[in-house]
């Protein structure tokens, strides 16, 4: 049965129609994904469907009696209201805490606020949450939810999808986070060209049939096809974690990419960001740092020593609060260690995307402050002049004569993250880079990424462009260091969910101990600790649990033993960085260590499962 019906809406804002035509469902049950360039009508299409703008010509009609939960863009929160009376109305207090789904509900998403607190008190972020919170908790037959992941972490996320799968609502969701779509939809709708092109399946799905669409057509250009399978390619071979996707058209994603290369060719961008940087990136010797300066804040380092090597793509995981965006302006050199000491190698060339926005000159117009860093810069083996990169994110045509006071926020973001491209770094620190852009722009930021020789550490809640762009995961977990996660989010996770990190939501973080120190003699970091765990969550016997954690260690020391070696190739290669065939023996070297290094992370997380760490 349909809920929503429209047929043959049109609308259009002054001279730009937005919607052309459009005739389509939303059935009861039913869980759609929609994607989309910025501005070009996906908001529109919503505010169509829930009965907010009424379209300039076609019908819409919805089933008598249906209750719709709409989360737009801007709240509608009463500033003077406390958060307990928007969220919770009415209801008396025995009555939502005997009630375990709502308890569940405020405390993944607004467990850290004060119930009394006034809405005008709150920050954005805070405002946002409980907005979500207040249309969860109530029941809907269509849920629409626009950009519902802003300011949530990766465990908010997750929480928030699983919740979303469970409910029998429907549910039509906009959202730039490709996982979170993956995990919730089960159709895609994409608006373009004031067209609405539907798909089955999610986002993977979605990128599938489009990319098979457009083969069979021969039709689309010829870049944007090697893009389209360039993505495919990675998410049939990426990280463990991608196992889980949809098996959609497997036949046809094989053929697809029977003959694409891997998205990046790890070694060679290695080899390249050797003789760039030489051996020494970033070291951090036993430095200890609060957010807040020396003693002040939340304790985010406490003696920790670890290394950042040249070519390491690292994420950096944690909740909000943990101290993410302090470790960057660490290594950025704008805060210093309470102590200890950050060494930076002497070639480093840092360009760093923090969360605010650098201001510019709003008379002046986009091409002109991207030339006067650069004309030209060499982006692995290819050359690209500043207009040409400035098209592939999104400022095609005219808009790069734009004046800069004219754009949006998401398009200063961009402006700003090419800016940072062309000064030509070998050392990218980016906090949140994802913001405001769509998904579109999203592909070929990772496309880009994938060919720059450096060293590059990133922080983002964005879980599908973490795991496309970064080869290695590492996480605060409040105990003060750095842990590195072989298993990635999936890892992250887990701990998280079995309280085996300080930080653990809902309180879970007192049953829980912390991870390891972040001590490393190589690039890689430290191995995760082994968490006490009782006996019971295992299921093993006293001597089954001894033995699997001796093996454990065992593993672990192998691990220690490679990353030294991996460290002392990196060091050689940079020291051979003239020598072909030298670096051709080296080369070869490393990716032995490394397949050995991958067979043995393998073999620690299988025990690891076993024990349940």
């Amino acid at each position: 049965m349909n809920l929503v019906n429209l047929e043959s809406v049109s609308h259009a804002y002054g001279p730009k129609p937005l919607l052309s035509d459009v005739s389509l469902g939303v059935e009861a049950g039913e869980r759609i994904g929609v994607v989309g360039r910025n501005g070009g009508g996906k908001t529109t299409l919503m505010s169509v469907i829930a009965g907010q703008v009424k379209p300039d010509s076609g019908r819409v009609t919805h089933t008598r009696g249906m209750r719709v939960g709409f989360l737009s863009q801007q709240d509608d929160l009463d500033p003077g209201l406390p958060v307990r009376e928007l969220v919770l109305g009415g209801r008396a207090e025995h009555e939502w805490a005997g009630d375990q789904a709502v308890r569940e509900i405020l405390g993944n998403l607004i467990g850290d606020l004060d119930l009394d607190a006034k809405a005008a008190d709150l920050s954005g972020g805070e405002r946002r949450r409980t907005a979500l919170a207040r249309l969860l908790i109530d029941e809907h037959d269509l849920i629409m939810l626009d950009e519902p992941t802003n300011h949530l972490d990766i465990e908010a996320i997750a929480w928030l999808a699983g919740h979303l799968s469970t409910r029998k609502s429907a549910l039509v969701v906009v959202t730039h986070d490709r996982w979170f779509l993956d995990a919730v939809s089960t159709r895609t709708w994409e608006v373009v060209d004031g067209r609405v092109e539907r798909y089955e399946g999610g986002y993977a799905a979605y990128v599938l049939a489009k990319a098979e669409r457009a083969r069979i057509a021969q039709a689309a250009e010829e870049r944007r096809q090697n893009l389209m399978r360039k993505e495919i390619a990675w998410l049939r071979r990426g990280p463990p974690a991608r196992t889980s996707k949809p098996k959609f058209r497997i036949e046809a994603a094989q053929a697809l990419i029977a003959n694409e290369p891997p998205p990046r060719e790890s070694v060679e961008l290695v080899k390249f960001a050797t003789a760039r940087l030489g051996k020494t990136v970033y070291d951090l010797e036993d430095v200890t740092l609060h957010a807040g300066g020396p003693g002040a804040g939340p304790l985010v380092l406490d003696h920790t020593t670890w290394q950042f090597g040249p070519g390491d793509r690292i994420g950096l995981i944690g909740v909000n609060g943990s101290g993410k965006s302090s470790v960057l302006r660490l290594l950025a050199g704008t805060i210093t260690p309470d102590s200890g000491r950050v060494v930076r190698g002497r070639t480093v060339r840092l360009a760093h995307l923090s969360q605010e926005l650098a201001e510019l000159d709003p008379t002046r117009r986009v091409l002109e402050t991207v030339e006067e860093i650069r004309k030209y810069i060499q982006v692995g083996k290819k050359e690209w002049s500043a207009s040409q990169l400035l098209e592939r994110l999104g400022f095609k045509g005219d808009a790069q004569w734009k004046v800069i006071g004219d754009l949006s926020g998401g398009e200063r973001r961009r402006l700003q993250l090419l800016r940072l491209l062309m000064d030509d770094p070998n050392v990218l620190l980016l906090d949140e880079p994802t913001n405001d852009l769509d998904i579109e722009t999203l592909n070929e930021l990772e496309d880009l990424l994938d060919g720059w020789p450096g060293t590059l550490i990133l922080v983002s809640h964005d879980r599908y462009f973490l795991e496309r762009v970064t080869d290695r995961s590492v996480a605060l977990l409040g105990d003060g260091k750095l842990s590195f996660l072989p298993g990635g989010v999936d890892e992250y996770l887990q701990r998280r969910a079995s309280g085996a990190a300080l930080t653990a939501r809902l309180g879970s973080a007192a049953s829980g101990t912390s991870g390891t120190s972040g001590t490393s003699g190589a690039s890689g970091g430290s191995q995760p600790s082994d968490p006490a765990r009782p006996q019971a969550a295992s299921g093993l016997s006293a001597k089954e649990e001894r033995e699997l954690r001796k093996e454990l260690n065992r593993l672990e020391r192998q691990l220690d033993k490679l990353g030294e070696q991996e460290s002392r190739l990196h060091a050689a290669m940079a020291e051979a960085a003239s020598d072909y065939t030298r670096l051709g023996s080296l080369d070869a070297d490393l990716r032995e260590v490394l397949n050995q290094k991958d067979a043995i992370e393998a073999e620690w997380l299988e025990v690891a499962d076993r024990l349940g760490d």
